[in-house]
């Protein structure tokens, strides 16, 4: 969802007049709005009521003024080159969009900033109605009353669709600390653990518990692993 803040500028004018014997201050206040969110929306749109008909291509820069308008989104910062081959017909906009670039996100293994590839190809046909109508995904539906194409939602959505599912740094290149922090008990450390422990209860040192509660984690590691094989 794009979110937007209005700023106001407050412009403040006075006038000395005077009525017979009587002098006084009249102050013309005025108000201008804008939006810096809007601005950099429009920076993603196409005017297509002064095309011709056939095709038309316009190319795009997609940086962190686009992320900032989308609300909780995973996108730290990046840039995009966006390339937009257009075809007008009578009736429907038909676009064909490319994607090319890298985003920032954050790595599932440290938490650090991650750099992801950005390797998008899609199409997007627009028709215009009268009636209001929901985009489905394939077609984007205008008022014939509109003069521009808005893209922000989009190029931003097809960004994100194209993240990776798993999103780390390549072999190396985390934080070792961070790392340190999670890190996970390996099979042969656990094998360790639980023989040391089996040990001390053999013993006498220990109590049973433990070694019931260590083989109830053993079990649940090796189910996991087998549902991830499936």
């Amino acid at each position: 969802m794009v979110s937007t803040r209005a700023e106001f500028t407050v412009n403040v004018v006075s006038e000395r007049c005077s009525v017979g014997k009587n002098s006084f201050s009249v102050f013309f206040i005025t108000l201008q709005t804008g939006s810096i969110e809007m601005n950099a929306a429009r920076k993603y749109s196409i005017a297509w009521k002064g095309l011709s008909e056939g095709e038309h291509t316009f190319e795009f820069e997609a940086g962190d003024d686009l992320f900032r308008l989308f609300e909780n989104t995973e996108i730290k910062s990046g840039h995009c080159d966006v390339k937009v081959n257009l075809l007008r017909a009578a009736r429907q906009l038909r676009l064909g969009i490319s994607i090319r670039g890298s985003v920032a996100v954050e790595c599932d293994r440290c938490l650090g900033d991650c750099s992801v590839p950005i390797d998008y190809d899609g199409e997007l046909l627009v028709k215009f109605s009268d009636e209001v109508r929901e985009y489905d995904g394939d077609t984007l539906w205008l008022s014939p009353s509109e003069d521009f194409v808005d893209l922000a939602q989009y190029i931003y959505e097809s960004i994100v669709l194209s993240l990776p599912y798993q999103r780390v740094h390549p072999d190396g290149e985390c934080d070792p600390d961070m790392l340190e922090r999670f890190r996970i008990v390996s099979e042969q450390e656990f094998e360790t653990i639980e023989n040391e422990t089996q040990q001390r209860e053999s013993e006498g040192s220990g109590s049973g518990q433990w070694t019931e509660q260590l083989s109830a984690i053993k079990q649940q590691m090796e189910q996991e692993e087998k549902n991830k094989k499936h």
